[in-house]
Order: C-alpha cells, then sequence, then structure tokens
C-alpha cells in the first residue's frame, strides 16, 4: 500500500499541482475549505483549518503518514487590511498542525514565502535573517519560527514567484497577463521588482522530494533571477506576442495595497545539492498550454 499524504490547500494552484504530482507515489487526501475540486485520483476532503478544533479531527480521520501544509491566505493587500483575520490560518493552524505532526511523528512541511525578507539584500540564504515589510511576510516569518520551535523533525519551504496550469479555482499571475495580451490589453510589470520565478510542477517536486529527507529550512527558487518586466518578454515570446502592450512600470509609480520588497531573488543551492533542479522559465513556459 502507498503511504498517505494529507495537503491542506489543495484546490489552490500549488496545492491542485502538488497532489497530481504526488499520486505515483502516495495515497493523496486533499483538504479544501470551499468548492469540490481537487486533482483527479486525490480524495477529497472538507474542514475549515482555521478553527483549530478541525485539525485533530482531520488527522484521526485520513491517518497520514505525512502532511504538506499548503493553505494559506496568500493576499498581500487581503493580509494588510485585515490582520486578524488572516492570522488564524497563516499562523495559528500552521503551529497547531506542526505540533500534532510531532507528537504522532508524521512528516510536515509548511510552505512559506521570498517575502518573508525585505528585498534589499539578495540573493537570499536560509541563514539570512527574516526582515518582512508587509503583513503577509511577517505572518509567513513568525509561523515559521513557531513551527520550527514546536517541531525540529519539520521542513520549511520558502517559495518563490511561480507559474504553470491552473487549477479549477486558482490560477497563477501567468493566466491574467494572458487573458490581458490575448484581449489586447495593456499589461503593467515592474521593472525594478526582482524575483527567481519557477514553474509550480517544478516546486510541487522538490518539496516531495524534501520530505521525508530534510527538515529546517530550504529555499526553492527558480535558476534565474528576473524582474517581472523580463518574464512578461518571455512569455509574450512563447506565447506569440509582440512586446508593444508590455508596459514597464516601476513601484513607485502605482499605489500599492501594501508595501513589495524590490528584490526577493532566493539562492536555492541547499535544495539543488539534494535534487532539486527547477527548469529555467523559458523552458518552463514552452512546456505549457494554456
Amino acid at each position: 500500500m502507498k503511504p498517505r499524504l494529507l495537503v491542506t490547500g489543495a484546490s489552490g494552484f500549488l496545492g491542485w499541482t502538488l497532489c497530481r504530482e504526488a499520486l505515483a507515489a502516495w495515497d493523496v487526501t486533499g483538504v479544501v475549505h470551499e468548492g469540490d475540486a481537487v486533482s483527479p485520483g486525490a480524495t477529497l476532503l472538507r474542514a475549515d483549518l482555521g478553527r483549530i478544533g478541525e485539525l485533530p479531527r482531520l488527522l484521526d480521520q485520513v491517518a497520514p503518514d505525512a502532511v504538506v501544509h499548503l493553505a494559506a491566505i496568500a493576499d498581500a493587500g487581503r493580509c494588510q487590511r485585515n490582520p486578524g483575520g488572516t492570522f488564524p490560518l497563516n499562523v495559528s493552524a500552521s503551529v497547531h498542525l506542526a505540533r500534532l505532526c510531532a507528537e504522532r511523528d508524521l512528516l510536515f512541511a509548511l510552505a512559506s514565502t521570498d517575502m518573508v525578507f525585505a528585498g534589499t539584500a539578495a540573493p537570499y540564504r536560509e541563514t539570512a535573517v527574516p526582515d518582512p515589510v508587509c503583513l503577509y511576510g511577517n505572518q509567513k516569518a513568525l509561523a515559521e519560527k513557531l513551527v520550527l520551535a514546536t517541531y525540529s523533525g519539520a521542513l520549511v519551504c520558502r517559495l518563490p514567484l511561480m507559474f504553470g496550469e491552473p487549477s479549477p479555482r486558482s490560477g497563477s499571475f501567468l493566466g491574467g497577463m494572458l487573458r490581458d495580451l490575448r484581449a489586447g490589453q495593456p499589461v503593467r510589470l515592474f521593472t525594478d521588482e526582482f524575483r527567481t520565478p519557477a514553474a509550480a510542477s517544478c516546486v510541487a517536486r522538490g518539496i516531495l522530494a524534501l520530505l521525508g529527507n530534510a527538515h529546517g529550512i530550504y529555499h526553492l527558487g527558480g535558476p534565474e533571477r528576473l524582474s517581472r518586466f523580463a518574464f512578461g518578454e518571455l512569455v509574450a515570446a512563447r506565447f506569440g506576442f509582440g512586446t508593444e502592450l508590455l508596459m514597464p512600470t516601476r513601484q513607485a509609480d502605482l499605489a500599492l495595497a501594501c508595501p513589495r520588497p524590490p528584490d526577493v531573488s532566493l539562492d536555492s543551492t541547499r535544495a539543488n545539492r539534494l535534487g532539486y533542479a527547477p527548469l529555467p522559465p523559458a523552458a518552463a513556459l514552452q512546456r505549457l498550454a494554456l
């Protein structure tokens, strides 16, 4: 029999992808808050993870061998506007789930973000001290700290900007970009915001490869440092558009919902040494049919 994997946030962009990638080796149960869709082949389970009492019931019901906790409110503007409403899922649920997994000796992985950094000292290694400039980054940095203090065997994966095939309920920024380009609408893209973008499928495989083989913090960034605008140029080239609809923009040109770090490029050497080898963005885009 396959080992059992519980994936929270399974209807989300990364959760959908990770469930699909895991099915070959795991018996997968995907937890969703709303909706009725998980990757075909996975078992669907509904729960409100913000209600801490739900968590023991989940583990009792599924009896997993491992838990990958992807559920989060990742809308930075929403976190900035409503820190009290987003804290229970982004922090409290993560810590309680880690504690339960530690008590039951289960593998546990937490998804975090490159937004735990201020963006002034890239590229960032795992040893860099988090210094977030927005509430979402602050919540994830706190979740990291408390999870590792609660469960020394936990795996924390800091994730980059991701792109790929959408789930039925959630997509990446790439989908919106293509929708605008196909409609002939201009696309504003920052020339002064840098990330290490990676395909969600590569990141999902990276998390699964590290699960059970590593603990502590690992970065799962892509292999290239790119501005949002430079990534847009790759997208335009891949899908047959010119660059005339790409509008170079600076962060200062827009009224932003919350502060944004200028460069949170990740150094993923530590994960690379364990076999994490994400495709370059141009090559990953070639594999997408959107």
